[in-house]
């Protein structure tokens, strides 16, 4: 069937403003996890600098998770400038429309997908 222009101009919108959120969160996580690496006070207590180490794993343990997210965005981005959006990576197989509404970044089939996760592939 194949997506109409007027579909993929609306997912690469999605798209480009999901890209745009999510370089601003990661900024905004990289500074707050740079600046509690700065020396800290005497006067701090024990179990506070527990908290702030447990708080900066987590920030880095979502970055991370949002970098993957954010690097397939950014292939979503490149398959519809090279016109290859909506097609699985790996089958070639046409990605239906309601899982690219659920997941615009999605590349794969969910069968592919499962393959992949599943080291199949």
């Amino acid at each position: 069937m194949g997506l109409k222009k007027s579909d993929i101009a609306k997912f690469k919108k999605q798209l480009e403003e999901m890209k745009a959120q999510l370089s601003q969160t990661l900024k905004a996580v990289s500074d707050d996890v740079k600046s509690t690496e700065e020396p800290k006070g005497y006067s701090q207590h024990q179990a506070d600098e527990g908290t702030d180490d447990f708080d900066q794993t987590i920030s880095i343990e979502v970055s991370s998770k949002e970098q993957g997210i954010l690097r397939q965005v950014e292939r979503a981005l490149e398959k519809i400038d090279d016109g290859t959006y909506g097609l699985c990576d790996v089958s070639g197989d046409e990605i239906p429309l309601k899982r690219l509404e659920a997941v615009p970044y999605a590349t794969m089939t969910v069968e592919a997908q499962e393959k992949f996760e599943k080291g199949k592939m």
